[in-house]
């Protein structure tokens, strides 16, 4: 079975298809877009067109939104970085560049197929294609993510993340020399009612929608024309540290969403690692805390930096 969906895309005229979709429509990405449009799920006036379509605006689009079934999780034997594993949970040191659970466009290959492989017994806890997920990372932000292997340990963490009492700390190096050296960013985040795929910030009284957002930062030490930092979030908001250290005028090295469209020293990936993960464990209530050092890449582009 497949969702039928009928697009407005007026706003559009002279946009590429599958650009114009991803903002129509941001919880498919243009990737994904681009995926459906070449299998011929996605009809412009009733018939199939390529992705690089130009609109006109006055188009009739269709798409066809095919269902994840259960039976598409496959586990895969790919290698993890476990940090902490307890009959609850378990914890692991994500690489940049993996998807956290099986998508459109991303059926393999994603951290669920591989914690699958560690914990057999993990399909089903909490939603067929994100059995376990407390919680996620962006494909390109490296570093812990935990994984709940029973329904008790799941609701007991996401409750711990709905309190905000999760302690999450994240390592980052950004464009330029940041200022102040330590700070509260207190500004709301919500959808960027221009570009849908994005977020931004939005400040409070305007008719697009946001939520609270809080991010503390320090300055750890500098690189030539960048800052590393150390950012706590107090707040879970998607790709929030992304926006806010974009906002304070100091995006993060290689974010080509939120920062320079063209890298010069790190193309592959943004400087952004999950570092420390503080939490409650639910067996007995007792304080956890794991660290990640950052991964190769980056620590070998601060080296380089260094010299």
């Amino acid at each position: 079975m497949a969702e039928k969906l009928t697009l407005s895309i007026e706003k559009h005229i002279g946009s590429r298809l599958d650009k114009a979709l991803a903002e129509v429509h941001p919880a498919l990405s243009r990737q994904q877009w681009q995926l459906l449009i070449k299998e011929q799920q996605v009809l412009v006036n009733d018939k199939s067109e390529k992705s690089s379509y130009k609109l006109s605006g006055d188009e009739s689009v269709v798409a066809f939104i095919p269902d994840v079934v259960i039976t598409e999780l496959v586990a895969e034997d790919i290698p993890l970085d476990i940090r902490y594993e307890d009959s609850d949970l378990i914890v692991v040191n994500k690489p940049a560049g993996m998807v956290v659970h099986p998508a459109i466009g991303h059926q393999q290959g994603t951290l669920v197929n591989a914690v699958l492989y560690h914990v057999p017994d993990l399909a089903g806890i909490g939603g067929e294609m994100r059995p376990g997920i407390v919680h996620r990372l962006d494909m390109d932000t490296s570093g812990l993510m935990m994984v709940a292997k029973n329904d008790n340990a799941l609701r007991y963490l996401q409750a711990q993340f709905k309190e905000r009492s999760v302690r999450k700390i994240y390592t980052a190096l950004v464009e330029g020399h940041i200022k102040p050296e330590q700070a509260m960013i207190d500004a709301p985040i919500g959808r960027n009612p221009r570009k849908r795929k994005m977020m931004s910030v939005i400040p409070p009284g305007t008719s697009a929608q946001s939520k609270e957002a809080r991010t503390s930062y320090e300055l750890l030490g500098t690189y030539d024309d960048y800052s590393l930092v150390r950012c706590l979030l107090h707040s879970g908001r998607k790709h929030q540290i992304r926006v806010h250290l974009s906002y304070l005028g100091y995006p993060i090295v290689g974010d080509v969403v939120y920062g320079r469209r063209k890298q010069h020293i790190l193309k592959n990936r943004h400087f952004l690692h999950s570092t420390e993960l503080g939490f409650k464990r639910p067996s007995d209530d007792e304080w956890v805390q794991i660290s990640a050092e950052l991964p190769p890449e980056l620590q070998s582009l601060l080296d380089d930096l260094a010299r």
